[in-house]
């Protein structure tokens, strides 16, 4: 019997075809659906992660990242203080599974300054703890590399120098608990701090191509005479702004560790300096300044009218001697001395007749309007106040006329002589860069023509008197030398001075005032076996005012210079002073 199987028609298989097409189809659109949802979700959880996540572990990485404390640059923008996000090791010992006294030998190889038995105390502990609080990241890959599971790598704020120890007083640091502790960083520290403010960058006053030049150059004179300490700086005598300021010895602000007296020599090695090393001598410490109040005396006396006529000579031929007391110049010059000769020769006996002509009340006034009677005007905390005389007598107000009797800062110093050299305005430092352009407002303290023949008289200072060696050839420097002992138990120490030169410059227009202090200088084969400014401090003056000219924009030209040659008759002998 033939059994007969009904075969489909071609109508029934186009239908087989097209119903097993849309199977694969919405097999498929399924399948990308799945795939698609799954990419969403990946591309959601990067999204959170780099918008959230990544701000806490990668800060610095991602451009969301705001820091916790606002950055400070100099006034050309470069970086003087900066929050990053650094490397910590962190150890939990109880997870450790390697030999400890091993690993400890490991990471006192890796950072040597760091005793092995210091490591193993951390490792050994029972609770858990930094092995270090900053390490560099090839430090953290080589103790990545020992492979302790135990071990961790935070990520951490914190607070950068990248100039290291320049502009350090300036500066300042962040204490442990992120505030500031010193200089603009405690000044500024709720600015810095502030979420709205900290993402612009603070401008100081500072240039650190002026800032290094300085600090190096004091440095330099420092060592070349064996002085105690340095200190200076360099004023807009325009703007008041400080456009560097430097105290010597320093610290460096990355590492704010100092150095305990009882251990000194060990923590000296570590790195450590003494806590006094981060006083600013410019501005928190006073002295006498000895022969550089000597042009404020004269400008005063030139303003008041009790000096008139500068040919008009004084008796210099035997000290002063009132109430008991003898002023004496310190390279007499046996003779009577008119007013451009005893600048030039640094008469202590000239000054202080002048001074007595021009009577306590006018001497008083100048020195009062200057602010020589308060701590100095400037943002920084640390400033000190002068030693204004208790009792102002006649004796007094002749030896303050010298500049001893009374101490003040440096910063006193160069305000007051940017006031006399600017055209007679007082302005008060500052630390902000003044935008270009705007006028910063003043008090008169001397009058026009006053500052003019001031400028001629500073000027010839450094030509023919004890000025000479900060002369920078074809800057125009003017300036005034001052020597002055240092007070102490029972009178004024001999052997110990501080010298300093007061400078401007260039004198046909003056732009900036220099001071250079050394406190302590010793004389040495460098400085001719001389302790005198004339020697120590007035080189320092000229070979900074040789780097810093033309980074400031001034060209030296041999062929400008201050008119004095109608002042010029009135000097004739070679011999100078302090």
């Amino acid at each position: 019997m033939t059994t007969f199987v009904a075969r489909p028609t071609s109508r029934q298989n186009a239908n087989a075809a097209r119903a097993a097409t849309a199977l694969s189809f919405w097999r498929l659109l399924v399948l990308a659906g799945f795939f698609g949802c799954f990419l969403l979700l990946i591309i959601a959880r990067l999204t959170t992660l780099a918008l959230f996540e990544g701000s806490r572990a990668y800060g610095a990485t991602t451009s969301s990242y705001v820091p916790v404390r606002g950055d400070i640059t100099d006034r050309n923008g470069v970086p003087l203080a900066r929050t990053i996000r650094a490397y910590a090791i962190w150890v939990k010992p109880s997870a450790l599974l390697g030999d400890r006294q091993k690993l400890a030998q490991d990471l006192a190889t890796i950072f040597p300054d760091t005793p092995q038995e210091e490591f193993y105390a951390k490792l050994t502990a029972k609770e858990s703890g930094y092995l270090r609080k900053r390490a560099l990241p090839e430090q953290v890959r080589q103790v990545h590399n020992l492979g302790e599971v135990a071990i961790e790598f935070p990520r951490e704020d914190e607070r950068l120098y990248p100039q290291h120890d320049l502009a350090a007083h300036v500066l300042g640091y962040v204490a442990p608990g992120g505030t500031g502790a010193l200089g603009m960083e405690r000044v500024m520290d709720s600015k810095l701090r502030d979420p709205k403010l900290r993402g612009e960058p603070v401008e100081l006053s500072i240039d650190v191509r002026v800032q290094a030049a300085l600090e190096q150059e004091l440095a330099r004179g420092m060592k070349s005479t064996a002085a105690k300490g340095a200190a200076g700086v360099i004023l807009d005598v325009k703007t008041g702004e400080v456009l560097a300021m430097a105290s010597l010895p320093s610290f460096n602000p990355n590492f704010p560790n100092f150095a305990d007296e009882r251990t000194l020599e060990a923590d000296l090695a570590l790195g450590k300096t003494p806590i006094d090393y981060q006083v600013n001598t410019v501005t928190n410490r006073v002295f006498e300044l000895g022969s550089t109040f000597k042009p404020l005396t004269v400008a005063a006396a030139l303003d008041a009218g009790t000096v008139r006529n500068l040919a008009i000579r004084y008796d210099a031929t035997a000290p002063i001697e009132i109430s008991g007391f003898k002023i004496r110049d310190t390279h007499p010059a046996g003779r009577w001395l008119n007013t451009p000769e005893a600048l030039v020769h640094s008469s202590n006996i000239v000054t202080a007749r002048i001074a007595d002509n021009l009577g306590r009340e006018k001497m008083e006034a100048m020195l009062r309007t200057l602010e020589f009677d308060k701590r100095p005007r400037i943002e920084l905390a640390e400033r000190s106040r002068p030693l204004w005389p208790k009792s102002w007598g006649r004796v007094t107000n002749m030896t303050v006329g010298f500049g001893h009797g009374m101490s003040v800062t440096p910063l006193h110093l160069a305000t007051g002589y940017a006031a006399m050299v600017n055209g007679g305005i007082f302005r008060p430092a500052t630390l902000f860069k003044v935008p270009e352009g705007k006028k910063v407002p003043g008090k008169r303290v001397f009058a026009a023509a006053t500052s003019a023949r001031m400028r001629q008289l500073l000027r010839m200072i450094v030509v023919d008197g004890t000025g000479k060696k900060a002369d920078a050839n074809g800057y125009r420097v003017g300036g005034k030398t001052g020597s002055a002992e240092k007070p102490g138990v029972g009178g004024y120490a001999r052997n110990l001075v501080v010298s300093t030169f007061a400078a401007a410059f260039p004198m046909d227009n003056p732009r900036y005032i220099i001071i250079a202090m050394l406190d302590e200088p010793k004389g040495t084969a460098e400085s001719g076996f001389q302790r005198t400014a004339g020697w120590t401090a007035a080189p320092v003056v000229n070979k900074t005012v040789m780097r810093i000219g033309p980074q400031l924009g001034i060209i030296p030209d041999t062929h400008r210079d201050v008119d004095v040659s109608e002042l010029m008759p009135l000097l004739w002998s070679p011999k100078g002073g302090n």
